[in-house]
């Protein structure tokens, strides 16, 4: 063991960093992570804009599903129009209203990721 260990100074090397980043230039992410106000409004924004969606699909789904009572109600001896209505009538347009809905968000998502990562 040498005697004299604390005189020996290492030097510790790395690569270079590089950064992308300008000094007058801000990054939305750091603002989201550092929960700024701006970091705030464009979570807000993202929020708004998924509520958007749902209340719309939210809106044709009771525009769908609402009157049906009173057409069963009207006609309360047509069994078979019920399922008609229900099993066939009805499951179409739920399905395209799902993909909308998805595909929306998605989008959403998609627009929000590009915001903040600068792209």
């Amino acid at each position: 063991m040498p005697q004299d260990a604390t005189g020996r100074r290492v030097v510790v090397t790395g690569p270079a960093r590089r950064t992308r980043r300008v000094p007058g230039q801000y990054r939305p992410r750091t603002e989201i992570d550092e929960q700024t106000t701006l970091g705030h409004t464009y979570v807000r924004s993202l929020m708004r804009s998924q509520l958007r969606a749902g209340l719309a699909v939210f809106t044709v789904l009771v525009l769908l599903v609402g009157p049906l009572p009173l057409v069963f109600a009207a006609a309360p001896d047509a069994r078979r129009l019920r399922w008609v209505v229900l099993g066939f009538c009805l499951y179409a347009p739920l399905v395209l209203l799902a993909r909308w809905y998805v595909r929306r968000a998605e989008r959403n998502e998609r627009d929000f990721v590009r915001l903040v990562e600068d792209r």
